[in-house]
């Protein structure tokens, strides 16, 4: 058996589509579009790519973004008085601080210094704490996207065993709560998880978000299973690959996420989402 590919890049572009439907009904309501303000602190060849990325789709579906560089030196005070400023602006509706940030500032204070209103990122503490007692406002928008790439697949959520391979507060804790809140059965593994091989041969479902190559083999995977891979890793060679061996868990996969072309592109139509969320909240408000 080989896996179905799940075409994160495909998914994503009628994502888009459909956001910019909402944005323009949105502009055409409101006389204002939707706004993201992006921060980015230094010069990370990565996070500049990312944050280009970002504003290209920004664009793509009529949202205004407003791109505020600061250098890699800048304190923690400069960078807490952008977060001050974007948090004021009427304009914003969501702001991104690109991670990482250089060492030496905070970026859990920073994370927290966003207003939760405009936490397009879904990252700052109160909003990960409606998510866990199930009343979501801003979700993290990987796992946002995740669900989304499930989805797509036809395969029943409702009382599936889910296995998420890392337990951060980015990916792996909020992408467990998205799923218990749809009635799968969670377990999340992480470095300290005793035989893996046999947790991850028993998931129906498998989010792996640890970020080490192709640690999760591909003999671990459940015949059929769905395979989510959100890890993007550099190989020696210059060439990408995820957190699961992806040529041989697509032999016994019945779904599979490709690394690049899976994820990522959900992630930032999420990121876009959020944020015309956000726009639509603000109104209500």
């Amino acid at each position: 058996m080989t896996a179905q590919i799940i075409d994160g890049k495909e998914i994503a572009r009628q994502c888009l589509e459909s956001i910019a439907e909402r944005v323009q009904k949105f502009a055409r309501q409101n006389s204002q579009v939707p706004g993201l303000g992006v921060i980015l602190v230094g010069d990370d060849p990565a996070s500049a790519v990312y944050v280009k990325n970002k504003e290209r789709a920004c664009k793509k579906v009529g949202i205004a973004s407003f791109h505020r560089d600061l250098p890699a030196d800048a304190t923690a005070d400069r960078v807490a008085g952008v977060i001050d400023l974007l948090n004021h602006d009427p304009r914003v509706h969501g702001i991104l601080l690109q991670l990482p940030l250089p060492k030496g500032i905070d970026e859990s204070a920073m994370l927290a210094r966003i207003h939760p209103d405009k936490d397009a990122d879904g990252f700052h503490p109160i909003n990960a704490g409606y998510l866990a007692v199930g009343q979501p406002r801003y979700v993290p928008c990987t796992p946002k996207g995740v669900m989304k790439l499930i989805d797509s697949t036809g395969v029943a959520i409702e009382g599936a065993h889910a296995v998420v391979v890392g337990r951060s507060n980015i990916v792996g804790k909020p992408q467990a709560q998205l799923l218990l809140a749809r009635n799968a059965t969670v377990t999340i593994c992480h470095s300290r998880t005793r035989d893996l091989a046999s947790v991850v041969a028993s998931a129906e479902i498998l989010v792996a978000a640890v970020g080490r190559s192709e640690m999760v083999r591909g003999a671990w995977i459940k015949p059929g299973a769905v395979v989510i891979d959100v890890g993007i890793n550099r190989r020696e060679d210059g060439t990408l690959c995820g957190d699961v061996e992806f040529e041989a868990a697509k032999e016994r996969a019945g779904f599979i996420t490709p690394v690049p072309g899976g994820v990522g592109p959900m992630t930032i139509a999420m990121l876009l989402e959020n944020t015309l969320e956000g726009a639509i909240r603000s109104r209500k408000k």
